[in-house]
């Protein structure tokens, strides 16, 4: 398991351990984060969006075009900006530091 943190629109920190080889919006929803994630993680929204700490940032796989065309359409986005669903658990992401937006856009609704 690796240990994620999140913390939420008013600053809260949330601990969470996440299991090897799933997304981190699967395991931020499964840990009760409070993340839409409309399209189940399809990449057909940007309703899990993160802003990914600057110290990890280029730790990360860096965004295919599909990802980045997506985040285009939505609100906040920052350099380090990713779609949860697209951010694959692994051991060397252990202490992964995340931030959720101040707001998401859902165009599926």
């Amino acid at each position: 398991m690796t240990q994620i943190l999140i913390i939420d629109q008013a600053g809260k920190e949330k601990a969470i351990e996440a299991r090897d080889g799933t997304s981190l919006m699967v395991a931020a929803k499964s840990a009760g984060i409070d993340m839409e994630g409309a399209c189940e993680g399809c990449m057909a929204c940007s309703t899990c969006h993160v802003i990914v700490d600057p110290a990890w940032a280029d730790k990360l796989q860096p965004p295919a075009e599909a990802e980045q065309d997506m985040l285009d359409l939505t609100y906040g986005v920052t350099p380090n900006s990713r779609l949860s669903c697209q951010i694959v658990i692994a051991p060397q992401l252990d202490g992964l530091t995340v931030r959720l937006p101040a707001t998401t856009r859902n165009m599926m609704g």
